[in-house]
């Protein structure tokens, strides 16, 4: 056992904040606690060592927010709000817009059911806290989710993706499990016509069986029929599935080829490894846990080798495309300073039916580094070397291609020159023409929380009394507090009609 570095954790049982270790041991990254009260805790953080290490090398640290809502006084992550410890801004803002929800998943985070109340934030609260989030400082939030709870039960959703622009978010979608986008054939259109840019659809497989264990009822044709309704109006879809052990995991390859036969309204692919809440048994934590690592390597196995585990690179690799911006514009921009081991990605070109990986065509590691490079001459050599430095890596960006390789349909020589001379973001949409994000974020529960990890967090959970709360800290330990507080009691009719399960299946071992 070696240890690689000390941090804070919390316990599975208590959530209080104790010491931790995380450590290799056996090829295999583990965390260790002990809390005095409940004993020894060890828990697995990453499925492989050499991918950890790896990983490690994209280890970005971000200057975080400025105007911090709340004192950094007690132990992170007990300050949230966000402090003055957190060292990342805010990539991506959530809203929980209620808790009620039309379906009963046993894997989810929502509790009206369970709390015998409603959470749900009135229009002009969720304008507050839109206003809080572009409110950070020096970089405003620039994109925003609504969840729940199942968003699209609320009235006036078509109303707040309105508001959401009008405060000035570039990027706005929800997250959805779909049910009211295939019954409402004319919802799909209202959100687009009201600046909707992307459908967060749930989705768990593409055979009935996934659904029934997971959501407990079969929603592969309502998944089918929202995609088709989403598809007449042009509103794209990233489509994203909760992993568990033995029940969905062997479809990761089926869910990737399923996109790429709907490339045509499908941008991407985000899978999420089970979470683990409640009191769940270690053993059972540990038969069911799915790392990054592990997805990656599911995800090789299953293609045939077309997707490798080396083509993923970690989240926070792409700081260097968002610094050369920042360093060519001359005004502050959001960085992807998330940790390095939050999440891993790759894209994926479709050309005649194929799936070609960007890195099979393009030297990333070589690609990133030169926009460093860049970056940093541009900081040193003002005007005149800015221009000079732009010019440069105008001529030398395209020769990190190997144009042999690359899909016929997208010129990426020309892309990539729009991008980074002229700053077209037109070209960008270009880049996304043929390509889907294939992605595993995996979001952390008591049993791995990891501080330095909460520290670097970017998606931000907005709530009612002001407070900016990071995704891992809210639903470990923030959730309940704030439903309860700005709650109302729910009448025994809607709790039958519009609830949902926080704790996981025991019985299913989730």
């Amino acid at each position: 056992m070696m240890v690689i570095r000390k941090t804070k954790s919390l316990c599975p049982e208590c959530l209080s904040v104790i010491d931790a270790e995380v450590y290799d041991d056996n090829d295999k990254i583990m965390i260790k606690k002990q809390c005095k009260v409940h004993g020894n805790f060890d828990s697995t953080y990453w499925g492989n060592d050499k991918l950890y290490i790896k990983a490690s090398k994209s280890n970005f640290k971000g200057e975080g927010i400025e105007n911090p809502q709340t004192s950094s006084d007690d132990e992170c992550p007990l300050n949230c709000g966000i402090c003055g410890e957190h060292e990342s801004q805010t990539i991506l803002g959530l809203i929980d817009v209620t808790n009620r929800c039309n379906l009963k998943c046993p894997v989810c985070f929502a509790n009206a059911a369970v709390s015998k109340h409603l959470y749900e934030p009135s229009y002009e609260e969720i304008r507050k806290m839109l206003q809080n989030l572009r409110g950070n400082q020096p970089v405003p939030a620039p994109a925003i989710q609504y969840a729940g709870g199942e968003p699209t039960v609320r009235k006036d959703i078509v109303e707040l993706v309105k508001l959401a622009k009008e405060e000035g978010f570039t990027h706005t979608q929800i997250a959805t499990n779909g049910l009211r986008l295939a019954r409402n054939p004319e919802l799909a259109h209202e959100l687009k016509e009201a600046g909707l840019n992307t459908v967060y659809l749930q989705f768990d497989g593409v055979t009935e069986e996934p659904y029934l264990r997971i959501r407990n009822k079969n929603l592969l044709p309502t998944k089918l029929k929202a995609m088709e309704n989403c598809r007449k109006v042009d509103l794209g879809i990233v489509l994203v599935p909760t992993l568990v052990k033995g029940i969905n995991d062997h479809q990761i390859g089926d869910i990737i080829r399923f996109a790429v036969d709907n490339i045509d309204i499908i941008r991407g692919i985000n899978f999420q490894p089970v979470s683990f809440a409640g009191r769940t048994p270690s053993d059972e934590v540990e038969k069911q846990r799915i790392t990054i690592p592990d997805f990656e390597k599911l995800v090789e196995k299953q293609t045939n080798g077309t997707i490798k585990v080396k083509d993923f690179h970690p989240a926070s690799s792409v700081f260097p495309i968002s610094e050369f911006i920042e360093a060519i514009e001359g005004e502050k921009q959001v960085i992807f300073t998330c940790h390095s081991h939050c999440g891993a990605a790759t894209y994926i070109f479709v050309d005649d039916g194929n799936i070609i990986p960007v890195t099979q065509f393009i030297d990333v590691d070589r690609f990133f580094n030169l926009l460093s490079k860049s970056a940093e001459d541009i900081k040193e050599g003002g005007l005149t070397g800015k221009a000079k430095t732009v010019a440069r890596a105008t001529v030398e960006l395209p020769r990190t291609i190997d144009r042999s390789k690359a899909p016929s349909a997208v010129d990426i020589k020309n892309i990539l020159i729009s991008v980074f001379k002229d700053r077209s973001y037109d070209a960008l949409g270009d880049f996304h023409h043929n390509s889907l994000l294939i992605a595993c974020m995996h979001f952390m529960d008591p049993w791995n929380f990891d501080q330095d990890r909460v520290r670097r967090c970017v998606i931000h959970y907005a709530v009612p009394d002001g407070r900016i709360i990071p995704f891992c800290s809210m639903n470990a330990l923030y959730r309940e507090e704030i439903e309860k507080k700005f709650a109302v009691p729910l009448k025994r009719e809607t709790i039958i009609q519009n609830s949902a399960s926080q704790s996981l299946d025991r019985s299913k071992g989730y």
